[in-house]
């Protein structure tokens, strides 16, 4: 186990830095129901690391607590090496941590263009009064931000839909476009919620290569939940493992497929509840 200060290189080459978020104790309740319970685990700078586990093990809600949708009953989240307090999700996206959602949320009547576009939201600065003369600062804020989208559309390969209503797309694409008004945002972190979901293999050969050209030409560090075991092998650094709200697993995905206990959990009975969200 690294030292949560220690950065190191990888066998292909990257470079894995100190722990950048840290989970301490999470416990997350509605009403009754414990949907974490006590779960401890961190996330390390430039690492794509997984949260995986059966129907209603939680994975969702845990992602909601890293996103500041959820505030935990006990526990803390520690960022950058700073006990973050509760904040709005508005608040968390300004630090620096964006997500796309297990639904697709999108506004549909929009281009493409458009709905990259307002992942840089929070990097526009002058106010409404500005943007309505448009001139000035607000127009060189606009034409510097519509560039950022432009690259990120072109990186992601989806130059030839830029200015289509998104309502038109097929879904494999939909998820691209919200991967990318993720990643207009410019995040340091960048949380994906079941990005394979519903794809074909072809769409999911795509996803897979994208999300590791993010992680390895802007360096960011990414955090997945995934129930393609396929996926999840052969994307992840690292992966954490839940099980009715529990950790049952932690550590590379050699170390993982090989835990007793993540074996029992998905080779055994079968959950009946969906993750709470």
């Amino acid at each position: 186990m690294k030292d949560n200060a220690e950065s190191y290189v990888t066998t292909d080459g990257r470079t894995i830095g100190p722990v950048v978020m840290e989970m301490k104790n999470i416990t997350l309740r509605f009403g009754g129901v414990e949907a974490i319970k006590d779960i401890s685990f961190d996330i390390r700078e430039g690492e794509i690391r997984a949260i995986i586990g059966p129907n209603g093990a939680g994975k969702s809600s845990m992602l909601n607590v890293i996103s500041g949708f959820y505030v935990p009953q006990e526990g803390e989240v520690w960022y950058k090496g700073a006990r973050r307090p509760p904040m709005k999700p508005y608040e968390v996206a300004q630090q620096g941590i964006a997500r796309t959602f297990q639904n697709i949320a999108l506004f549909e009547g929009m281009s493409v263009l458009d709905n990259v576009m307002t992942g840089r939201l929070t990097h526009m600065k002058t106010g409404m009064l500005s943007q309505m003369i448009w001139r000035g600062a607000a127009e060189r804020e606009e034409v510097a931000n519509r560039e950022v989208a432009e690259r990120i559309i072109d990186f992601l390969e989806i130059q030839a839909i830029r200015k289509t209503p998104v309502a038109r797309l097929p879904y494999g694409l939909k998820k691209r476009v919200e991967l990318a008004r993720a990643l207009a945002a410019e995040p340091s972190i960048l949380l994906l919620d079941e990005p394979m979901a519903g794809m074909n293999v072809e769409e999911k050969e795509d996803m897979s290569r994208f999300i590791l050209d993010v992680n390895d030409e802007f360096g960011t560090t990414i955090a997945l939940i995934e129930h393609d075991m396929g996926v999840v092998m052969d994307l992840s650094d690292r992966v954490v493992v839940m099980d009715y709200g529990k950790k049952i697993g932690d550590g590379t995905p050699h170390e993982v497929r090989n835990n007793q206990a993540v074996i029992d959990a998905y080779l055994g009975v079968a959950h009946d509840e969906e993750d709470a969200t």
